[in-house]
């Protein structure tokens, strides 16, 4: 392939030089195939014995010519050396490499060819023509000769890391060629790829250029017509799994550094696999091809499970880009579920092909929070017969009713928060896995929800005051940590740590304005330095700094060691990070451990007590496998809501009583004045409507209001039922009168005390 008119065989390496017309070699030469006369290796190039003569017109032909030869052309494989060489009076030039011999070169898929190709009318294509597409395609050689990364030679510099690939050559060249005008160019290049190809790539492979295809064949359209997925995409899924593990591994390689948009390609091409299957397993598959159906969907799942293993190391795409939202529509989610757990626990063996929960990548927010009710369920019934079966229910009675299906608290409206704290301390071994009932003593309201919600928002606040010194509340980030220096005794973190769980257990969204560090740590995933940032910006971005810091002379423009300044009641500490931190300068090889072990500092060995607490109360609640399945952000979305705010949805979802309906004047000149409100407003309104303000997991069509007419006059203010999400709103007929009481109203809103 080099661009000479040296030519050079390599295996052992052989090199012609036509101006000299000599031979050289080095390498191996154990078996005598450097032509040197010895079996000794050589580092360097040596001349091959035997009378060479260089090509020339103008030469004299030796008296003895038959004892020298021209030499035309050299091969070099194995332990053998030859040439193809003339005698003097027979001489011919050497093969010139410069310029290629297009009859001697393997068929490519190139802009000539399909240009060549699309010349011919839609119909039955010539003999010949049908060949070249038939030997193209069928051919791993010539698809992985085809689309090189022509700039700078680079297709030479192919490696375990890089492909040699141009993947939008790929993309251009097959969308080119694969046209609905010409289906008969189609149909030729699928029944080769069907019959030829795939069948017959092979797990073990010579060399990595032979893993070419592999990244580009999924480029091709026939691969994402629905039509062809039994036939190509699921075949070549199969071909995918088969490979050995170092080819794969190299291929993972490959994946890892594609664009964005051509990784999704393949992750979107299985997972519409995935849909395609599910489907016709909805409609019904005989039983004599599941098992088959089988091995489909789990080929397509394995695949996905690679892609989404090489995306965990490197995030090429978003996590959610994985999620098939299809799911629940095609599967008894609840059911699946179920299943996994006997598979897991018991062995046990379901009707259905594949249980989807073995592939929890692809749950979307909705789905997991099914599964997390669907858990739920189940721990709740467990919690009962095991209630039943010990007979435990007066060690908690007329506290807490623990043979009820629900978890009842009782407590004093007066003193809510103050008869909460008791109970729960009181009771840490009961078991909390049950939908929580909040009833007020003395009073006959039943609680369908909004007292839940003002108990959860009320205790919170209480608990996350200051006067505990529990927390500590960074100012630029609005947020807060555990504090280091509470006098508090960790069953207050371990209450704390119920109550999240509870929050969770009962889907009802608290005020906790905790970094997702916690979220992270909750699922056993390592905060990092981004965490770090998010808590403490001005530390995370000094961090960064140091990591980017050019020069070799941080030790004297950081002056910094392994240690860490912490406050403590009005004075300084110096924290070592690591055993004998003080003594250790962070230079630019130790500056990563330096910020790893800081990192390591604030979010773990500084609060390991604290937090161990807090976990172990979390997951008295909340500890199933379906956690396992959330991502941090969604488990954080789970606990706090999320701010994906969709304001016209929430008009169009709410609905309307009495007098009321949407195009009401009333309505129409409400709807008005909430859209000008400012975001801050907005959210105060949801506080002081839903006892939030963020909305759940699964967004705004989840957030139904309704609105009410309510008797009084103008002179009255809105008032809101936030157990039913329910808006008393007096009959306005002046726009600068509805928004002057509602905003009085908001504003004003704390607990229940304006209804």
């Amino acid at each position: 392939e080099r661009r000479s008119k040296d030519q050079t065989a390599c295996g052992h390496t052989t090199a012609f030089v036509p101006s000299s017309g000599r031979i050289y070699s080095f390498g191996l030469g154990g078996n005598g195939q450097l032509g040197t006369g010895t079996t000794s290796n050589r580092k360097s190039p040596f001349t091959v014995k035997g009378n060479w003569l260089p090509y020339s017109t103008q030469c004299l032909i030796p008296a003895d010519s038959e004892q020298y030869y021209c030499v035309k052309r050299i091969f070099s494989g194995g332990d053998q050396s030859f040439a193809h060489y003339f005698y003097p009076q027979n001489m011919v030039p050497p093969d010139d490499f410069r310029y290629p011999d297009l009859l001697k070169q393997i068929w490519t898929v190139n802009e000539t060819f399909i240009q060549r190709l699309l010349t011919f009318p839609s119909g039955r294509l010539p003999v010949e023509i049908a060949n070249e597409i038939d030997g193209t395609f069928s051919s791993a050689g010539c698809l992985n000769g085809s689309f090189l990364a022509l700039s700078n030679d680079d297709h030479y510099k192919t490696s375990v890391r890089f492909s040699g690939v141009d993947m939008n050559a790929a993309r251009l060249l097959f969308h080119k060629l694969i046209q609905p005008d010409h289906a008969h160019i189609s149909q030729q290049v699928a029944a080769s790829l069907e019959k030829n190809l795939i069948p017959k790539l092979s797990s073990s492979l010579p060399d990595v250029e032979a893993l070419r295809l592999y990244l580009t064949l999924p480029e091709c359209p026939l691969m994402s017509d629905a039509n062809n997925f039994t036939t190509l995409a699921i075949p070549f899924g199969t071909a995918i799994l088969k490979l050995e593990k170092a080819p794969l591994k190299v291929l993972e390689n490959w994946w890892s550094v594609l664009e964005p948009p051509l990784f999704l390609k393949i992750v979107e091409l299985y997972k519409d696999v995935v849909v395609h299957l599910l489907k016709l397993y909805k409609i019904g598959i005989p039983p004599s091809e599941r098992r088959i159906f089988t091995n489909f969907l789990h080929t397509a799942f394995r695949v996905l499970e690679i892609l989404h293993r090489v995306n965990e190391r490197g995030q090429v795409i978003q996590y959610d880009r994985f999620y098939i939202h299809e799911i629940q529509d095609l599967i008894d989610i609840r059911n699946d579920y179920v299943n996994w757990v006997q598979q897991q626990v018991f062995g046990m063996l379901t009707d259905m092909p594949v249980t989807i929960c073995t592939y929890p990548f692809v749950f979307d927010a909705q789905a997991k929070t099914t599964l997390l009710q669907t858990d739920a369920v189940m721990q709740m019934q467990m919690a009962v017969d095991q209630a039943h079966r010990q007979n435990l229910s007066s060690l908690f009675l007329p506290v807490f009713e623990s043979v009820n299906p629900c978890l009842i608290l009782m407590v004093r409206r007066d003193n809510i928060v103050g008869d909460a704290v008791e109970v729960l301390r009181k009771t840490k071994n009961v078991d909390y896995k049950k939908p929580l009932k909040v009833i007020f003593v003395g009073e006959e309201a039943v609680d369908v929800g909004g007292v839940r919600k003002e108990f959860f928002l009320l205790i919170m606040r209480e608990l996350l005051d200051p006067k505990y010194g529990m927390f500590r509340y960074y100012e630029e980030s609005r947020l807060i940590w555990f504090s280091d220096k509470t006098f508090e005794d960790s069953d207050l973190f371990h209450l704390i740590g119920v109550v999240c769980g509870l929050a969770i257990y009962n889907f009802t969204i608290v005020d906790l304005h905790f970094p997702l560090a916690l979220y992270k740590k909750l699922l056993n995933k390592k905060p990092s330095l981004d965490d770090l940032k998010e808590l403490m910006p001005d530390v995370g971005r000094g961090m960064q700094q140091l990591l980017d810091y050019p020069e070799d002379d941080i030790e004297e423009a950081f002056c910094l060691n392994f240690t860490i300044t912490v406050e403590n009641f009005g004075t300084t500490e110096i924290k070592e990070l690591v055993p004998n931190g003080a003594d250790i300068p962070v230079v630019k090889h130790n500056r990563q451990d330096f910020v790893d072990a800081y990192v390591d500092y604030i979010f773990n060995k500084s609060v390991a007590s604290l937090f161990s607490a807090f976990h172990a109360g979390f997951h008295k609640v909340c500890g199933g496998k379906v956690l396992q399945l959330f991502q941090p952000s969604e488990l954080q979305s789970m606990v706090i809501g999320n701010t994906n705010y969709d304001w016209k949805e929430l008009e169009k979802n709410t609905e309307y009583k009495g007098e009321y309906w949407a195009d009401h004047p009333t309505i129409k000149i409400f709807w008005e004045v909430f859209h000008q409100l400012p975001l801050e407003k907005k959210k105060q309104f949801l506080l002081f409507l839903t006892g939030s303000d963020r909305i759940p997991i699964l967004g705004m069509k989840c957030l139904k209001l309704v609105i009410q007419p309510t008797g009084g006059g103008e002179g009255y203010l809105p008032v809101a039922h936030t157990c039913f999400n329910l808006l008393d709103l007096p009959k306005y007929t002046d726009k600068e009168t509805l928004k002057s009481k509602l905003i009085q109203a908001i504003d004003h809103y704390e607990g229940f005390s304006l209804v």
